[in-house]
């Protein structure tokens, strides 16, 4: 573990986040459009600039090491590092015990700009329990970044995190 986030990465990740739920659609349209937005211009700061200086203030927790555990499975290697990370993240959020209000949103969010909410799309449709544990197992490896969070982080709690935020989302409208 690598300490407690800051203040200042907080307050950066906060404001990412707002940003990305607020203009994520937008930019998204802007960039289908080839054209350049303010809403476009506002994600690629969130994207770089806030990402990084929170990132360096705060670390990255779960969602990149489910990435990283992902990629012991073949059926992910055509999907990207966001589209894993993304479903990450929503692994993450059920692991941390998030209101499932904040789950929720995170869905949506990820549906309205194509980003995955399950298993299936990215490329696991058939993943079987020891498929899962497997991930789990690498996610919680030595030195990822899983070991971040402020509380003790094994594959047992990835493996649950894995299974429930996929049966979770797809049951969100």
């Amino acid at each position: 573990m690598y300490g407690a986030a800051t203040r200042a990465a907080e307050a950066l990740a906060k404001l990412c986040y707002e940003t990305l739920l607020a203009d994520g659609p937008a930019a998204l349209a802007a960039v289908r459009a080839n054209s350049v937005t303010p809403a476009l211009e506002r994600i690629v700061e969130a994207n770089t600039l806030l990402s990084g200086l929170g990132f360096e203030s705060g670390g990255l927790a779960i969602a990149h090491s489910v990435h990283n555990g992902l990629t012991a499975a073949a059926g992910t290697h055509s999907y990207l590092h966001s589209e894993k990370v993304a479903f990450g993240l929503l692994v993450q959020l059920v692991v941390e015990g998030r209101p499932h209000s904040e789950f929720v949103d995170v869905v949506r969010f990820n549906r309205a700009v194509g980003l995955p909410t399950s298993l299936a799309e990215v490329g696991l449709a058939d993943a079987d329990l020891d498929l899962l544990r497997i991930i789990a197992t690498r996610t919680v490896a030595a030195g990822e970044t899983a070991h971040n969070e402020p509380f003790t982080v094994n594959a047992s709690m990835i493996l649950d995190g894995i299974r429930g935020a996929d049966s979770l989302a797809r049951s969100i409208s």
